[in-house]
């Protein structure tokens, strides 16, 4: 999952261009057993999973980055001037 977080932050793609991200969560989700539906307003994702009969939660993430280049100096930096995960939530 770590390797995973790292890789998309290495390759940030800015709102409504996130086609190599979209398409990393939708392959990852579906090796896990998820149900996956894609393109939802262009490079959006839903991924389902399905337990059977009981409570049911909802979790939303957004998974576009921002026209800022990185400068932390982290292993796990942008390859990409210009672009990052800068809003904190990985």
């Amino acid at each position: 999952m770590v390797a995973l977080r790292h890789d998309l932050h290495r390759h940030p793609e800015l709102a409504f261009e996130e086609r190599r991200t979209a398409a990393l969560v939708a392959r990852s989700l579906a090796d896990w057993g998820w149900e996956v539906h894609e393109g939802l307003g262009g490079t959006g994702v839903v991924g389902t999973l399905t337990t059977g009969p009981g409570p049911v939660i909802g979790i939303r993430a957004d998974m576009d980055a921002l026209p800022i280049t990185e400068t932390t100096g982290l292993p796990h930096a942008s390859l990409h001037d210009g672009r990052m995960h800068a809003c904190g939530h990985d």
